[in-house]
C-alpha cells in the first residue's frame, strides 16, 4: 500500500427510521438562519418536505428555502444559491436529497465566502477555499456517497465541462434508508450502480498488488451486486435498501482508497457525455463500464482476473466483464446509448474526447481517438 495520513470529520447518523430524532439533535446545535435546500417534487409529494419544516420550525429556526436543483447541478444554481446565502446572512445549510443536492450546496457553503469565481479560483489558481458556511446531508437518494467527502461535481454549461470542485466536508450526515421510498426506483437502482462504479474505479487504480482496502472493497463489491439484485426483484426490501446505503458511504468515506491511487476514468468520461447530453449519471456509467473495461483489461489482466475470481465467481477477465454487463440488463440499466435515447454525431464524441480528464491511475493512459471508439461502441 501507498503511504497515507487518514482522518475522518464527518458524524454519520445512520438507521432505518432515525431520520427525526438525529436531525432535531443536530438542529439544536447550529445557527438560526437555515437555508433549507431540494431538488425536485419528490420531496414535496412524499411529505419529506412538511417533515422537515416541522423540525425545522420546532427548533426555532428561521427558514429560506432553496428548492430546484437539478440532477446534474449547474454553476448557475450554485451561484444562484451563493447569492441567497450571502443576501439572507444564512447560518447554516441544510441539504435534503441526494448527490446532486449535496454537491450544490457544497460549493455554495464555499462561493459564499469567497470574494473570486470558484470555478477559476480551483482551476486556474489552483487553490482551495478554506472558509464556508456550516452544512449537513439528510440523504433521500443513495449511491454518489457525496455526504462522505468534500467533493462535487458540478456541471459548467456556458464552458461544456462537468467537472470536480471542492468545498466543506458536511458536519453531519443522516443516513435513514426508509427515506429513499421517497425517490422512484429507477433513480435507486441508478444510484446503487454508481455506488459499485465508485469501488470499480478505486478497486482498478494502482498499485495492482491486492492489498487490505482492495480485499475490504471486494466484499463491498459483492454486497453491492447481491442487495442490488435483491431490491431489483423486491423494492419493499429494506435490508436490502439499508445495505446499499452503507456501500454508499463505504465507497466514499475513503476506506477503500487508502494506500491507493484511483482511477474514475470511467466516470471522467461519462461526466462530459453528461455536459454535452445532460444524461443520468448512473445510467451513464452503466453503458460505459463495460465498453471501457473490454479495452483497458489486457493492461492489467491479473487484477481484472482476481476481480474476475472475487467478486464475479468466474475463471476470467472477460468472463467478469459479460458478468458486469449481465447485472446491468438484469436490474433494467441501459447498456446502449440509444436506449436513453442519446445520439451522438463524430463532432460531438471528438469534442466529449477532448474535454475528457485523463486519470494517472488508470491501468491504460487514453487518448483522444481511443475514447471517441468507445462513445461508439456504446451508441
Amino acid at each position: 500500500m501507498n503511504s497515507f495520513d487518514y482522518q475522518f470529520p464527518v458524524r454519520i447518523h445512520f438507521g432505518k427510521g432515525c431520520f427525526e430524532d438525529a436531525l432535531r439533535k443536530e438542529l439544536a446545535i447550529y445557527g438560526k438562519k437555515v437555508l433549507f435546500a431540494y431538488g425536485g417534487g419528490s420531496i414535496k409529494r412524499t411529505g419529506l418536505y412538511d417533515r422537515t419544516m416541522a423540525l425545522l420550525k420546532e427548533t426555532g429556526k428561521k427558514v429560506v428555502d432553496f428548492g430546484g436543483i437539478m440532477p446534474n447541478p449547474t454553476y448557475l444554481k450554485v451561484q444562484e444559491g451563493a447569492q441567497i446565502v450571502r443576501d439572507q446572512q444564512i447560518d447554516f445549510i441544510l441539504a435534503v436529497g441526494g448527490g446532486s443536492v449535496s454537491d450544490c450546496c457544497k460549493i455554495v457553503s464555499a462561493q459564499a465566502l469567497l470574494d473570486e469565481d470558484i470555478w477559476d479560483y480551483e482551476y486556474q489558481k489552483h487553490q482551495m477555499p478554506l472558509n464556508f458556511v456550516p452544512m449537513g446531508v439528510v440523504v433521500t437518494a443513495s449511491g454518489t456517497g457525496s455526504e462522505q467527502n468534500n467533493g462535487a461535481v458540478i456541471t459548467h454549461e456556458e464552458r461544456h465541462l462537468k467537472n470536480g470542485l471542492w468545498g466543506p466536508y458536511p458536519e453531519f450526515s443522516i443516513l435513514d434508508p426508509d427515506l429513499t421510498k421517497t425517490v422512484p426506483m429507477k433513480q435507486v437502482i441508478s444510484g446503487a450502480f454508481d455506488t459499485l462504479s465508485h469501488c470499480m474505479e478505486t478497486y482498478f487504480g494502482r498499485p495492482y498488488m491486492t492489498n487490505v482496502s482492495d480485499e475490504i472493497n471486494e466484499a463491498v463489491q459483492r454486497n453491492t451486486i447481491r442487495n442490488l439484485r435483491r431490491l431489483a426483484k423486491n423494492p419493499d426490501d429494506d435490508f436490502a435498501r439499508s445495505e446499499l446505503m452503507w456501500d454508499s458511504a463505504m465507497a466514499e468515506n475513503s476506506i477503500l482508497k487508502l494506500g491507493k491511487q484511483t482511477d474514475f476514468q470511467c466516470h471522467m468520461i461519462e461526466h462530459q457525455l453528461g455536459a454535452y447530453t445532460d444524461c443520468n449519471h448512473g445510467q451513464g456509467l452503466a453503458v460505459l463500464h463495460p465498453v471501457l473495461y473490454r479495452h483497458i483489461y489486457p493492461y492489467a489482466e491479473e487484477k481484472f482476473r482476481r476481480w474476475g475470481q472475487e467478486v464475479w465467481l468466474v475463471q476470467d477477465a472477460e468472463e467478469g466483464i459479460d458478468a458486469l454487463e449481465s447485472l446491468i440488463r438484469e436490474v433494467g440499466l441501459p447498456t446502449r446509448l440509444s436506449e436513453m435515447n442519446i445520439s451522438l454525431d463524430e463532432d460531438t464524441m471528438k469534442a466529449i474526447a477532448e474535454s475528457t480528464i485523463i486519470c494517472p491511475g488508470c491501468c491504460k493512459q487514453l487518448k483522444t481517438d481511443e475514447i471517441v471508439e468507445i462513445l461508439k461502441e456504446c451508441k
